[in-house]
Parts: C-alpha cells; structure tokens; sequence
C-alpha cells in the first residue's frame, strides 16, 4: 500500500516554491514509473510538469486528475512555529509549506492512483497532470500539459483537480465551476500646476475619482443559477505625489472583477473601456486602460461527474456536499476547455498561511475518497 502521508511529507521536503521543481516532481516520476505509469516531463518556459498515464492511451474512459507541486514563499520564517519545509507532525496534525495547497492532494491522488492499478487494473486508463506552475502566472503549466496531451493524441474523459475545496470540514464542498477573473489598470494624464491655480493645470484625482466611483457602484449583476453576483473591487489608487501645493499629471488606480456566466472578460472589458472613454471626454484628460483577463468563468452543470464524486464524498465522511462556484481561480479553468472538470480536495482554512498545515487523517480520508471515485467510475 502507498502511504500518503509519508509521500505528503515527502512533497513538503522539496522546496518547489514556483519556479523551482525542488525534486517534486521527480519523485512522482519514480513512483508512478515503479507502478507501471507511463511518465513524460513536459518542461516549457522554465517550468517544470509532469504527464503520467496508466492504460490505453485515449482509451473511450480515462479519469484524469490535475493538481500542482509548486507552492507560495514562506514568507517570514522567523514567524513559523516549525522548519516550512520539514513535514513535522504534531498532535496529529502536519506541518509545511503546501501541506494544504496542495502536495496533500496530489499525495493522495498519486497514492489512489497506484494501489488501485496494483490491485484492482481498470479496463480504462488514468492520467495524472501535474504542473509547477499554478501559483505563479500559469502560462506554462497546466497549458503546457494540456497542449502537449493535444499534440501526443492524449485525451482525458473527465478530471478532478485536488484543489482543497472544503471551508470548514471535511466533505463539505465540491466546486463545479468557477467565477472569471480580471485585473483593469487605469492610468489618467492630465496637465501639471500649482494647487492655488486649478485653472491652469487639469487635475487627473477627480477624474479618477469619478471613474472609480462608476465602476464600483455599477451593479453587474444578481447572480445566476450557480453563481453569486458579480463583484468588482477598486485595490489601489496612486498618486504618488507628496506635495500639497502641486496639483500632479498622473494618476493610476486598480479594479479587480470576479465575474458569473453572465459576462465574459470581452463584455466586461468593452464596458471599462467605455466608462474610461466618458469620464476622459467629461474632464479632458487622457485616460489609458490596460486589462488582464486570468481566466473565463465556467461550470460544469451538475451531472454523471459530479454525481459520481458527491456519493462517494459522502460514502466516506458522511457528509452531503454542496454544488459550489465559489473562491477564487483554479487550473480547472484550463482543463474545462479539455473535458469535464470538478474540484474537490482538502479543508484549505491555512493555505498560504504561516504554519500552513493538514490533519494527518485527512490525507488517509482523502485518499479513501479518491479511490471509492476510481472504483465507481471503472465499476
């Protein structure tokens, strides 16, 4: 049997903090190439990730699960009340970066994955992917394997990606879907001058001030079927300016949207740039819009996949779980293009926190949970 936690606390001892693969994903490759996995580094852009399949390649039933080794910096070490990268338990509880997000995950899908090969070999085939970039910009992660699968003839018929997923207690939550989201930065011009002659200069702060207050009072929307409403945040405004006598050029702010199946980030961009246009043509400045957009919103209506995952999340903790698009984004949002996608992993309260840290039952649990998955998907 493979014991998850032991390879759980093996993860956390590499210190694959994004860029670096810190020996994670080389130890995967031994495991899964002892069990019998075809295994293929698919390396882009200085990332490093890795394919495994078990069976026919695009065999008519392949379960496929995504998940990521790389992790967020610790931060302040000094704040840590153990080593970040030492996977000490204490009192049942283990310790380490990425203990949550998520090498416990991937622990358990890889050990799942094994055994149930090992005892039980499925007329169908697994794959794992397992990227290095998911919490970084996810340019050559995820997208990498996903474009490698496409060019190698690799297909998955459906995927669970091992994101932890519950708020509070184990069971509790699968995500079948999640809301887009973009960044809009602003940067307004206007004319330079002293503050005792307005007059003079064309002040870009009430400009900005307007084009905020718009965007954060428009309504986008009262939510859908599956998802909450729509939100939009103003995170910074900057000036830069330290004098009180001088009126700047320059101003710039942020927007952040979190956005339902009612919009896509080309809808919500035409409408920021138009605003951006009004509020330039009111007050005679010049108003510059740069947008990023991280990623679509999507779902995957409730059906045979997540269907399957509730009755055997609630088989093992005894827990009904609920239908959920909330949080933030997931490199489901890549894997949606491919095949239908759900989420479901761990409780996630210390995800990137200092002393990040998994219930050691949890991981044996979450295994258990993966493998009823397997078992009833091949049945």
């Amino acid at each position: 049997m493979t014991d998850p936690v032991q390879l759980t606390a093996d993860l956390i001892r590499c210190p694959s903090v994004t860029p670096e693969e810190g020996g994670a994903l080389v130890l995967l490759a031994s495991v899964l190439t002892n069990a019998g996995f075809e295994c293929a580094r698919v390396d882009r852009g200085g990332i490093c990730n890795l394919f495994a399949r078990w069976g026919q390649k695009a065999h008519a039933r392949s379960f496929g699960f995504n998940g990521h080794t790389d992790v967020v910096p610790v931060g302040d070490k000094a704040a840590w009340t153990t080593p970040p990268f030492g996977a000490e338990i204490r009192n049942g509880v283990m310790y380490g970066r990425g203990a949550t997000d998520m090498k416990s995950g991937v622990a358990a899908f890889v050990a799942a994955a094994v055994d149930f090969v090992s005892e039980t070999p499925p007329d169908g085939a697994i794959i794992l992917t397992i990227t290095g970039d998911e919490e970084a910009d996810a340019l050559d992660g995820t997208t990498a394997l996903l474009d490698y699968m496409a060019d190698a003839g690799e297909r998955m018929s459906v995927c669970l990606v091992g994101e932890p997923t519950c708020p509070n207690e184990m069971g509790e939550m699968i995500k079948i879907g999640r809301r887009g989201s973009m960044t809009a930065w602003f940067t307004i011009t206007g004319v330079q001058g002293h503050s005792a002659y307005p007059h003079r200069a064309k002040n870009p702060l009430p400009a900005m001030a307007r084009l905020m207050d718009r965007l954060a009072s428009h309504e986008l929307d009262q939510g859908t079927a599956h998802f909450d409403a729509s939100t939009l945040a103003v995170v910074t405004i900057d000036t830069g300016n330290t004098a009180t006598n001088v009126i700047p050029a320059q101003c710039t702010g942020t927007v952040n949207i979190r956005f339902n199946d009612m919009h896509s980030g080309a809808s919500l961009s035409d409408w920021l740039q138009h605003e951006a246009d009004q509020v330039a043509a009111t007050y005679g400045v010049e108003v510059e819009a740069r947008i990023k957009i991280s990623g679509e919103s999507f779902l995957t209506p409730p059906g045979p996949l997540s269907d399957l995952v509730a009755k055997s999340v609630e088989a093992e903790t005894g827990v009904q779980p609920e239908l959920s698009t909330t949080g933030g984004t997931s490199d489901a949002r890549f894997v949606k293009n491919h095949c239908p996608v759900v989420e479901f992993g761990l409780v996630g309260r210390t995800m990137h926190q200092v002393d990040e840290c998994v219930e050691v039952a949890q991981i044996e649990q979450l295994k258990a949970i993966y493998t009823r998955i397997l078992t009833e998907y091949f049945a």
